[in-house]
Parts: C-alpha cells; structure tokens; sequence
C-alpha cells in the first residue's frame, strides 16, 4: 500500500462512467470475493472486502470533495463488488456513497465518497477466526466533539435555570488535565447504613457517592463509563441458537446508560452506542478522556460444552491470574483486536498499549470492591459461576486511574442463558442489579470532590 498523489478532474469523471461496467460477470483472476460490509457508526465508519486470498492496493486520497480512492490489482470487476454500492446507507454519517468501475485491465478502483474531511487508514488484516484475508478501510472524521463537553452540556440541560447560571466555569473542573486530578485514593469508608443508589426511581443527587449524614457529600458529575463488548466484525460468542454476544450486551448497557443518566449527578458514557469495533485499548482511552469515575465492561460467557453457567465478574491482576479459568477468559477476551481488526501500523497504537500496562494497586483493590459491590447483586437475579472476584490480565481493564470491571452476564453458550440474556425481563433485571451494585461500591467509597461542585 502507499499513499499517491491526487486526480485529476478528468479522471474523476471518468471514474463515474465506469460505474457502467457492474454488470459485466467477470471472475477474478484466481481471487474470489468473499463478502463485503459496511460498518457505519458516528465514531468512523468501515468498509470490509473479504477474500480468499490477499488484495494488493494503491490509495489515493482528494480533500475537495472529500474522497477515497483505492485501486484494488490483480483482480476484475465481478458482481461480488455491486454488493458493496448498496450496502451504503444514506444515515451513514461518514459515506456518502462508493464508486466501483474496472480502471485497467486487472485492476479495480473503488471510489469512496465521503460527507466530511476524513483520517484514512487503509490496511490488510490476515485470516483470523471465521474470517478470510480481509482489506479495511476505516475512516475518522477529523473534527470530532469532544465527548466530555458532551456530558457537561447534557448535566447542564437537566438542571435548573438557575442553578445553571450560577455555576462559573463550569468546564473547569471535568476538563483538567489528568496529572491535575488527585491520585486515586480509597476514602474512610462511610456509615454500613448508607443508602446505595435505587435504579428506578432515583434518589436525590446528595446520596450519590457520599454516605448518609457525610459532611462531604459530592455533587459534581459522576460519569460511569459502560463498555459493551465486541461489535462490528467482531460478533464475540455465538449461542446455539444464533445470539451474538455483542447484541445482547449492548442492550443490556443500553438499559443500565438509561438507569445511570436518571440520576441527576450522574452520566454513563459507552465506548460504543452501536455496532461497530472498538480496539480495547480505544476502549480504555475513551474512558480516560471523559475521566470516567468508574469502567465496566459487559460481556457474555461462553465455553466449549453448553454445561456451564452463571455470571462472573473480573478485575485486573498484576499478580497472575485467580485460576486457569480466569487466565482462559483474559486470553480470550484479548484476542478481541485480531478479530475485530487493528491496524498495527497505526502512529500511536502500541505506544499507547504501553501506557496502559501501568496498572496501580490502589486501582487494583477499588476495582475489587466494585466487583464485590456488583456481585452481590448480580447473585440476587441470577445464578453465580464463582462466589467471588476473580482476577487475570484482562486488556481493557488496564486504565491505571479508574477502577474498572469486566462483568461476565452468563454463558451465552448455555441454551437455558442464552434464552435468558434475550430477554427484556432478565436484561431488565441485571441492569437494576448492576445499578444497584454501583450505588453499594459509591456509598462506601464516594468520588473525590473537586474544588468547583458542577
């Protein structure tokens, strides 16, 4: 792959009339085109060409009008590639539709045309799983909002006019750098009888993250950042009866996004509100940009027998993993990037794996506290597979200045959970008890105040 110089207007045009040649019912020479998908999502968007061999490309990128050009050689045009034209839908954010037309012999070129600026990487990824030699394109926008003015600006909205225009400098504290931000500290645990968080309806903002009768009780914007696990080429397990993991879990994030912003002091923020992939150390980064108070990540279990079930939670080691079954989950959790796919050629991708290998013990033990606050709860609508938290060196756990949690639903793989985690009243039931297991973890370890309450 290398990046050339622009087109001309000339050939531009000329690439729109070989649209034409879609219905020419040519083979590839030796290749055959196994699949094409388009992942749209506000985040970027991706286009996938899945083959039975790998696909050698040249691309070319042209700011005005914003577009993708990509010459796919030793390969002609087959049918296989109008699939691709009609899988662009117009709610795509990014694409505003794809070009394909033979531009030489054995050579085609895709034009993909975008609705703003965009950030292009364009990478191959080997066979992997279910999945053949695949071609990506991933496209960033380059102007994005910023995620944490985002929950500021929704805070606002909700409180009282007044209130609002009292407040000074309202960004001043949630957008501080991260080295300004306290060090993570375990408090003096409040009063046993404090109240926890209620999932609906709830409670005033004043006992959210202070105990009953605490001086110090902590009314700025808690967020609470939710990770549903897998999404877009990665589906995560697969039950007997066809569930994919990754649908399954983002309902059920979506249920506990809708508990948590019903707290007037409290937002979540998702790693990702639809289907499409996130690399987990994306996942962490996200978290960290909108200085989340707490990370959980939702997931669902899966072995190679249907016997197993019931649900676990996780939290890092620095140690080890708990148990082989533990260290088993971690591994295959992490194996999410290969599936999903990464480009590894990214500026700053391992560099910023890196960074999150600094993992604390104070991070360490309030996740475990988080894990047992949620445990608890989860034991109450359903069946445990381990009695306690078990630990092992799960990647997207790895901020080292939020606790943060990895929550295995149930076995996804077992048909009497897998019939559950579909649904409504199971997934309504663990979203409350999730709720409630934050509420357990914030009465007796309430965040840290700011110096400015917003």
């Amino acid at each position: 792959m290398s990046n050339q110089g622009g087109l001309s207007r000339r050939g531009a045009l000329q690439m729109g009339s070989l649209v034409l040649l879609l219905g020419v019912q040519q083979i590839a020479r030796g290749l055959t085109i196994l699949a094409v998908r388009v992942w749209p999502a506000k985040d970027y968007s991706r286009v996938t060409i899945e083959s039975d061999a790998g696909l050698k490309t040249k691309y070319y990128f042209i700011a005005e009008p914003p577009r993708l050009a990509v010459d796919i050689e030793g390969i002609d045009l087959i049918p296989a590639l109008r699939e691709l034209v009609a899988k662009v839908k117009p709610s795509d954010p990014n694409i505003a539709g794809i070009r394909v037309g033979q531009n030489a012999p054995g050579v085609v070129r895709l034009v993909v045309e975008l609705k703003q600026p965009m950030m292009p990487q364009v990478f191959a990824l080997q066979p992997v799983a279910a999945y053949q030699h695949r071609l990506v394109f991933d496209l960033y926008p380059t102007h994005v909002v910023d995620p944490l003015e985002t929950l500021i600006a929704e805070r606002l909205k909700d409180r009282p006019p007044t209130a609002a225009a009292q407040t000074v400098d309202p960004l001043g504290d949630l957008i501080a750098k991260q080295s300004e931000r306290p060090a993570l500290a375990t408090p003096p645990p409040a009063a046993d009888k404090s109240p926890a968080v209620a999932a609906a309806p709830s409670p005033p903002p004043e006992t959210v993250g202070a105990g009953a009768g605490s001086r110090n009780k902590t009314d700025r914007l808690i967020i609470v950042a939710l990770d549903p696990g897998h999404g877009g080429e990665d589906p995560g397990a697969i039950g007997p009866g066809g569930t994919r993991e990754k649908d399954v879990v983002l309902q059920i994030a979506l249920r506990l996004r809708d508990r948590i912003n019903a707290v007037p002091n409290m937002r979540a923020y998702l790693t990702r509100d639809a289907d499409f992939f996130v690399p987990l150390h994306i996942r962490v980064q996200k978290a960290r940009r909108v200085q989340a108070d707490l990370f959980i990540s939702i997931h669902a279990d899966a072995f190679f027998t249907p016997r197993p079930q019931g649900a676990s939670v996780f939290a890092l080691s620095d140690k080890g993993a708990s148990s082989s079954s533990a260290r088993w989950m971690a591994d295959k959790e992490n194996s999410a990037d290969l599936v999903g796919g990464v480009n590894v050629k990214a500026k700053d991708a391992q560099v910023q794996k890196a960074l999150l290998d600094m993992s604390t013990t104070a991070q360490i033990n309030d996740s475990l506290k988080l894990g047992g606050a949620m445990l608890g709860e989860i034991g109450s609508v359903g069946k445990l597979h381990k009695p306690r938290v078990e630990q092992a060196g799960f990647a997207v756990l790895k901020a080292p200045d939020i606790p943060s949690v990895l929550v295995e639903t149930a076995f996804i793989s077992n048909p009497d959970e897998e019939a559950k985690l579909r649904s409504d009243d199971y997934q309504i039931q663990l979203a409350d008890a999730l709720m409630r297991g934050i509420g357990r973890y914030f009465a007796k370890n309430p965040p840290l105040a700011r110096n400015r309450p917003l």
